[in-house]
C-alpha cells in the first residue's frame, strides 16, 4: 500500500537571483513498510527530497501526498497537526531538549498530542526498553553518549505513532558500534512492527542495510535498486 507520492516535486531557491535547483521533477512513491535509503553526493537533493517529504519546506512545483492527503494544500496550523500526528523524525544531530530527561524527551510529543499521562508514561517507559535504554529513564542527553542519545530521539519519533520515520543521516555522528546498533533497532522495528523508516544517507552501512536504495544526482532521481537480503 502507497503511503507516499511524490508527483513531479521540484525545488529552486533564490529563483529571483541566481537559482539553485535542489530536486528537479522527482517522481517517487514509497509503500509502507519500506526500509528505504536516499543516497548520493553532498548537494544532491538528498536532505531536500526528505524536508518535502516531512513537510518542512515546501515545493516549487509539483506535489507530496501522504495517505491520501496533499500537504502542500495544508495550512501551516493544518500541516503542524498533520506532522505531530503521521510523521516521525530523526536528526543527525539527535535534536533532544537539553532540560528534559530521557523519558521527558520520548513523552513530549505525546504531551503535544494530549495523550493521557498514564498512557505516555507508558509508552515512553516501553520504547526506551525496547531501544535498550531501560536503565537511563531518568538521565538527561548530556549524560548519555551520541548513540544513547540517538536512540532516544528513535524512541521519540515512534512514540506518536507515526505513519512513518524520516531519518537523515541518522548514523553521521556515530562510530561503528553505535551505528550498528542502532540499525539493528531499526530494522527489528521494521520487520517486526511493520514501521516505515527512509533513510538520507552518505553511509554504507546504512546503505547495505537498505531493501530499497534511491540514488540522486544534481537534483534528479538516476537509479533505484532493491537489495536481496
Amino acid at each position: 500500500m502507497s503511503i507516499i507520492k511524490v508527483i513531479g516535486v521540484s525545488k529552486i531557491y533564490n529563483p529571483d537571483t541566481v537559482p539553485v535547483y535542489a530536486l528537479t521533477d522527482v517522481d517517487l512513491t514509497f509503500e509502507k513498510g519500506e526500509f528505504t535509503a536516499i543516497v548520493g553526493p553532498s548537494g544532491c537533493g538528498k536532505t531536500t527530497l526528505l524536508n518535502m517529504i516531512g513537510g518542512l519546506d515546501t515545493p516549487t512545483k509539483g506535489t507530496v501526498v501522504i495517505d491520501g492527503t496533499d500537504i502542500s494544500k495544508l495550512s501551516p496550523r493544518d500541516l503542524i497537526a498533520f506532522r505531530l500526528h503521521n510523521i516521525g523524525f530523526v536528526f543527525q544531530d539527535y535534536s533532544l531538549l537539553p532540560v528534559l530527561t530521557a523519558r521527558e524527551n520520548t513523552e513530549f510529543i505525546m504531551q503535544l498530542q494530549k495523550r493521557p499521562r498514564d498512557e505516555y508514561r507508558r509508552r515512553a517507559s516501553q520504547l526506551l526498553e525496547e531501544v535498550g535504554l531501560g536503565d537511563k529513564l531518568d538521565v538527561y542527553p548530556r549524560k548519555l553518549s551520541g548513540g544513547q542519545q540517538q536512540r532516544v530521539a528513535v524512541a521519540r519519533a515512534l512514540a506518536a505513532k507515526p505513519q512513518f520515520v524520516l531519518a537523515d543521516e541518522p548514523t553521521a555522528n556515530l562510530d561503528s558500534h553505535s551505528t550498528s546498533e542502532l540499525l539493528d533497532i531499526m530494522g527489528r522495528l521494521n520487520r517486526e512492527e511493520h514501521m516505515t523508516f527512509i533513510f538520507s544517507t552518505h553511509d554504507q552501512r546504512v546503505i547495505d542495510r537498505a531493501r530499497r536504495v534511491i540514488r540522486l544526482e544534481d537534483g534528479k532521481v538516476v537509479s533505484i535498486d532493491v537489495n536481496t537480503p
